[in-house]
């Protein structure tokens, strides 16, 4: 790529986007272990379910947004459906963002916010199910682009539904 001067009329309208992490932390979370409780009969072969949810809000702050990542975790035994555990998890990260245009905003929160916050995430999910007596839980990476497409579909549908209704 060569520094011609349109190269560099185009990256000075472009407007600089950055974005910083102020702080990360765990607004709440919850591990039952029913194993433990209640015990289970006969082989406890896994399974797990994984939902994810985003929220994401302005801060009072200049160009501060609080990005909230909320997961809820259950296992299941396989053959009869018995609950294994529960992991339901809240954690936050508070971003300076700066340069993305307004209309980008909310999947830019929603997305590339999410994906920087994620290996803590998975990393706390890990600590928490081996702490608990488990086998440590890895989760898959989470395609947040899909996630965001696929809240806007829900939500389409049902301002649809909704329309149809009145």
């Amino acid at each position: 790529m060569s520094d011609t001067p349109e190269n560099g009329a185009a990256a000075a309208q472009a407007p600089q986007v950055t974005s910083r992490v102020i702080a990360q932390y765990i607004r709440d979370m919850s591990f039952e272990n029913i194993l433990a409780q209640k015990g289970v009969s006969g082989d406890a072969q896994p399974e797990i379910q994984v939902q994810v949810n985003l929220d994401a809000r302005k801060r009072s702050a200049d160009n501060q947004y609080e990005v909230i990542t909320k997961l809820n975790i259950t296992s299941k035994t396989k053959e009869k459906g018995e609950p294994l555990f529960v992991l339901e998890l809240e954690y936050a990260g508070v971003f300076q963002i700066e340069g993305v245009p307004e209309a980008q905003m909310h999947p830019y929160l929603l997305i590339e916010c999410p994906r920087i916050t994620f290996p803590f995430v998975r990393r706390i999910v890990s600590d928490v199910t081996r702490d608990g007596g488990f086998p440590a839980l890895n989760l898959e990476t989470i395609d947040f682009v899909s996630l965001y497409r696929s809240e806007l579909a829900r939500r389409a549908e049902a301002e649809k539904a909704k329309e149809t209704v009145n």
